[in-house]
């Protein structure tokens, strides 16, 4: 296993060593410091008039906003923090449902804490196989609403998100709505970091149509009807990764459309961690493991690949450092496919965290 104390010298020289054998928006707020249920809604009674005012008791439409967590609990404090007071115009209402991923339950603490001042109805579950797939399915199980939002436990919303993602879905009649991830450097980032643009994602234009290839459920509002049928949850075998992009390549080939609203925004920490190359190249390596990249063809387009960025990169590595960070990151990928391939396995974790 590649450690990150090691520095980047000792991951950069392993391709070599394959080399030789394989041919290989405006943000409008400021960051703060931050199955069986559990916990279910809230015990407070002094709260239950908030409660109600989110409209537990509506006949409106009802949104179940999920959030898959795994040991960062100042990200989903802030999180939570935010989801407090979305606008709804009275148009819905809408309540959280937390899945820890950490079978110690690591986050449970927090929502039990949570529990006694929240406008908001919370429930929280565990999923105890660390497995992203099997988290989403967990919430998708539990979630109450007609329909369901997606949001990542290193983001937080601006206050008009669901409202925005809301108003969309009636206007376009979409099945899903995405919105961007706009990130948000919880310190000054170096230059090259800022001009790789690696943490950046782009966003067409409101009411255009997404290929599979473009989208994901960092940022997602769905009609919960589209998983009435079990073979349209999140498959297990994509437990490291790359589920969302599994999933509605299925729904897309089944006629399920999913639109963008560049006017729903929410802001993903990056902290000072995901500026080190050590960790844009594990993480690297270890989206190799991903199914859908271990496919015989990607894994020729890799071989072709390995040898070209070996005799490219020397050259990079002299001019602008940025430029070099985006071949060497690629460069990395297309090792981790390889290794991948051949059953090594050089990244333990299921996750590359900070």
């Amino acid at each position: 296993m590649l450690r990150a104390c090691a520095g980047s010298r000792r991951i950069i020289c392993l391709p070599l060593l394959i080399q030789s054998g394989l041919l290989y928006g405006v943000m409008n707020r400021t960051l703060t410091p931050q199955g069986q249920s559990d916990i279910a809604g809230l015990s407070d009674p002094s709260l239950r008039s908030a409660k109600v005012r989110h409209g537990m008791t509506s006949t409106h439409d009802h949104i179940s906003v999920c959030i898959c967590t795994y040991k960062r609990p100042k990200l989903l404090t802030k999180l939570l923090s935010e989801l407090q007071n979305q606008t709804t115009d009275s148009l819905f209402t809408y309540s959280i449902v937390v899945v820890d991923n950490d079978y110690i339950g690591s986050a449970k603490s927090i929502i039990e804490d949570w529990r006694s001042r929240s406008l908001v109805s919370i429930d929280y579950y565990n999923e105890p196989q660390q497995n992203i797939a099997l988290a989403r399915n967990r919430a998708l199980e539990n979630a109450k609403g007609n329909f369901i939002a997606f949001i990542d436990d290193d983001e937080y919303p601006v206050g008009n998100w669901l409202l925005n993602l809301y108003r969309a879905h009636k206007r376009l009649k979409a099945d899903g709505i995405l919105g961007p991830v706009v990130p948000y450097y919880e310190t000054k980032p170096p230059k090259w970091v800022v001009r790789g643009k690696f943490y950046e994602r782009s966003s067409p234009e409101t009411a255009s149509v997404l290929h599979w290839t473009k989208s994901r459920t960092g940022n997602v509002l769905l009609r919960k009807e589209i998983f009435d049928e079990k073979g349209n949850m999140f498959r297990p075998e994509f437990g490291m990764g790359g589920e969302d992009r599994d999933f509605f390549r299925r729904m897309t080939a089944k006629g399920f459309h999913f639109v963008w609203c560049a006017e729903a925004p929410v802001y993903e920490v990056v902290t000072a961690e995901r500026y080190k190359r050590s960790f844009m190249l594990r993480r690297a390596l270890l989206r190799g493991k991903i199914p859908y990249n271990r496919s015989f063809m990607a894994c020729l387009k890799s071989l072709v690949a390995i040898p070209i960025y070996t005799l490219l990169l020397p050259f990079l590595f002299v001019g602008q450092h940025h430029i070099f960070m985006k071949y060497l990151v690629s460069y990395f990928d297309h090792i981790g496919r390889i290794l991948a391939f051949l059953r090594i396995d050089v990244i333990k974790q299921k996750y590359v965290r900070e």
